[in-house]
């Protein structure tokens, strides 16, 4: 399971180590793509095919359910670690996550999420002071 927040940097040559802990679940190959909220997504390979494949299930003559395919699906690449465990961060990737030399890699059960280390402040602040009213709507939803 994926699971906690690490902050790292990037490198000159646009590399970030994945947290060792979490290399395992990972695996030496995954898939980084646009995420929501201004974050990158990575996924293991076995997690990616699941994701990609209900992507593929959504209707094509929707416009937001093609929109939200293109999102993930045209700006994915598989990514390989290095013997230090670090993937390569592409341009526009880098550029979509308004990524500077720090960053914040979130583990989120299924994925990870690479962020802009001052937006993932400003979002984990927000979620934090709203947690109560986000607790309450879960449980309405039947998922706590």
């Amino acid at each position: 399971m994926l699971i906690g927040e690490y902050t790292h940097t990037i490198d000159a040559k646009k590399r970030v180590a994945i947290p060792s802990k979490l290399r395992k679940e990972i695996g030496e190959r995954a898939v980084l793509t646009k995420g929501l909220d201004s974050c990158l997504f990575l996924f293991s390979i076995s997690e990616w095919e699941v994701f990609a494949e209900k992507l593929g299930r959504l209707s094509f003559v929707q416009q937001d359910s093609r929109s939200f395919v293109r999102l993930f699906l045209s700006g994915a690449v598989e990514v390989e670690t290095d013997q230090l465990g670090r993937i390569l961060i592409p341009d526009y990737l880098k550029e979509y996550g308004q990524l500077g030399k720090k960053i914040v890699i979130a583990g989120l059960f299924n994925r990870l999420e690479i962020w802009n280390f001052d937006k993932w402040q400003a979002h984990k602040h927000g979620v934090e002071a709203q947690a109560d009213k986000i607790a309450e709507k879960m449980g309405e939803l039947g998922v706590i």
